[in-house]
């Protein structure tokens, strides 16, 4: 198959280097001159990947259009604030048929829109021709081949099975989902959680902070996810808790990295220079707050995290106010509803 890898950072690259690697005709589109020239003649991606080799079979452009020419699926690696304008740029390049799939996990920040939703807004292509990629699953280990299993989901079953079978092979197992809307916010939100882990480690925390934010961070993640049409069962999966687990337990994660310079003292603009790639999970903290305001569902890590980066407000009393919150139940809305025996007297 013909394949255009939009975006030549960690993961895209990483990506890039598997179908190729699966005997894919891959090219890989990169706004930076020098990054196709060391791609294309030292077979590196030194500024992302270290000294790991790319296969010599990858090539890179910084022209769209030949990057597009004659791509049967397209994948849009970059980052979610620069999706829009990428999608608009595509818009009228995309060979028609063509599958369009993503492995963004953020938010549009204007929009508040996931991004299969922003790129069917924006190209224009149906959403059962939209697949997105996600789970847990760091470039770092991938380009080197190590296990890992990841999840393409789509309305339509066949766009996911398509996307499915380009990149699996022994190293990765791929997982088909009908759940996009699930494993989008699934893997959109955990880096929220991974932030407030970050800190609560910076603050000098063990492991029962982690555990207990990890937990209550994924339930906070269902009850948004749900009230906006998500299956509650995705949380459970890859794209939820096995995605929360390796972003909360990584030195790989630039989530958790941030957070632990944020608990240590830094300022967020500090820690940002200090990683020098995208944190998706400041702007998607925003958007969450946002929506969680607007669909009146709870969300405390969350909001105490949001707090922490936008209020000024010091980590250690955000900690402190999560604590001192009311008493309540564990499952509140289980609890709630009936579904559990009675209690006894």
């Amino acid at each position: 198959m013909r394949i255009a890898v939009l975006g030549a950072g960690s993961w895209g690259t990483a990506l890039a280097a598997v179908l190729v690697r699966n005997g894919h005709e891959t090219q890989i589109w990169a706004r930076r001159s020098e990054t196709v020239h060391e791609i294309n003649e030292v077979h590196r991606n030194r500024r992302y990947l270290g000294d790991h080799p790319l296969p010599e079979g990858l090539v890179a452009t910084d022209s769209l259009a030949q990057a597009l020419e004659g791509a049967e699926l397209v994948l849009y690696t970059v980052p979610s604030a620069a999706m829009s304008q990428l999608a608009k740029m595509t818009s009228q390049l995309l060979p028609p048929g063509s599958t369009l799939a993503h492995a963004v996990k953020g938010f549009d920040p204007s929009t508040k829109q996931r991004m299969s939703t922003l790129l069917h807004a924006m190209t224009g292509r149906p959403l059962h021709q939209i697949c997105a990629i996600t789970g847990p699953s760091h470039a770092e280990e991938v380009i080197a081949s190590m296990p890992t299993t990841i999840v393409a989901a789509s309305t339509c079953r066949s766009t996911a099975e398509r996307v499915q079978d380009v990149l699996m092979n022994p190293s990765l197992r791929v997982y088909t989902n009908p759940d996009i809307i699930g494993a989008e916010i699934g893997g959109s939100l955990k880096n929220i959680i991974a932030l407030a882990v970050g800190v609560a480690e910076g603050l000098g925390f063990g492991d029962n902070a982690r555990a207990a934010l990890m937990t209550r961070g994924i339930a906070e993640i269902t009850r948004l996810g749900v009230r906006l049409g998500a299956a509650a069962m995705t949380f459970a999966g890859l794209s939820g808790i096995g995605d929360l687990i390796v972003t909360c337990t990584s030195q790989h994660s630039r989530n958790f990295r941030t957070g632990q310079m944020l608990g240590r003292g830094m300022s967020l603009a500090e820690a940002l220079a200090k990683v020098g790639m995208a944190v998706e999970g400041i702007q998607t903290t925003r958007v969450a707050v946002e929506l969680s305001r607007e669909h009146q569902v709870e969300m405390p890590i969350t909001t105490a995290l949001y707090e922490v980066l936008f209020t000024g407000k010091r980590p250690a009393d955000a900690v402190e106010e999560l604590m001192g919150r009311a008493k309540s139940h564990e499952i509140e809305e289980v609890a709630i509803s009936g579904a559990i025996p009675q209690w006894l007297a």
